[in-house]
């Protein structure tokens, strides 16, 4: 990735404005361990208190690689029970990148966030509908089946 994709002016400026990465070379036995690094590239997006929220193993290209950090970040609050900024990053990812890998998993993880914002079935069942009609072989598209029995 570093011949490819970090030296990529759009990559680098997100990395450098919106994270804070850390590389750690495989050759520090300590830190692989740590982490649990046991591929390169992995890159592991983690809160301030060093928990990970999302892990990603080998090449990304210039263009799957944005939307899955974003997608990454927005598992922060996500998991940490704020929906409604997970909702804000999800839905960049998929207004952004609408043609990345990452869309179908944000569609299902926006609908269960807006389930938990409102306590409403609508955001679950929209997101099986969109999931179903334009990604109906991917993995979240069969995880969201249950919210079209709502």
């Amino acid at each position: 990735m570093d011949a490819v994709v970090y030296p990529v002016k759009e990559i680098g400026d997100f990395i450098m404005n919106e994270m804070i990465p850390l590389r750690i070379p495989t050759s520090n036995e300590e830190m692989t361990k740590k982490f649990e690094i046991k591929w390169t590239p992995t890159l592991i997006t983690m809160d301030v208190n060093e928990k990970e929220h999302q892990r990603t193993l080998g090449f990304m290209g210039v263009d799957e690689l944005i939307p899955s950090l974003l997608l990454g970040m927005a598992k922060i609050p996500f998991d940490e029970g704020e929906p409604a900024r997970a909702i804000e990053l999800l839905q960049k990812v998929i207004d952004d990148y609408p043609k990345s890998n990452s869309v179908p998993e944000a569609i299902f993880l926006r609908g269960v966030a807006g389930y938990k914002n409102t306590h409403q079935a609508a955001p679950l069942k929209e997101a099986y509908n969109i999931l179903n009609q334009n990604y109906p072989d991917t993995t979240w598209a069969k995880r969201a089946y249950p919210y079209s029995l709502l």
